[in-house]
């Protein structure tokens, strides 16, 4: 059950994963990349993955800091999905998951949200 799909056709995903986010959010995103990486050396199993400072969280100490990453795993999601829709829709799902965990909603709200 594993799709291919060449690196700029998911890269493509991707960034229409992110045009879906609407603009009151994509204007409060600030200092985070967001990177397409095959899959998590540590869980092979990780979609995707935020790493930083949560906005929520953020405080006047947090300036120059480095950018938080967002990291969206190809391989991992392309293994398993069955055909390009699937893949299509998973990039989204992981998308907005990561780009939640930056506005500071946790996998509990994320889960009684349907984005689990």
């Amino acid at each position: 059950m594993s799709v291919f799909m060449s690196e700029d056709r998911f890269e493509e995903l991707v960034g229409d994963a992110l045009d879906r986010i609407p603009p009151e959010l994509t204007r409060a995103i600030d200092n985070v990349v967001v990177l397409i990486e095959p899959h998590n050396p540590n869980d092979p199993d990780l979609l995707g993955l935020y790493q930083g400072i949560a906005l929520t969280e953020r405080d006047s100490h947090y300036g120059g800091s480095l950018p938080d990453t967002i990291t969206i795993y190809r391989d991992t999601i392309l293994a398993i999905c069955a055909d390009e829709a699937e893949v299509v829709e998973e990039v989204a799902i992981t998308v907005i998951h990561e780009i939640a965990h930056y506005f500071g909603i946790d996998e509990d709200r994320l889960h009684q949200l349907g984005w689990g």
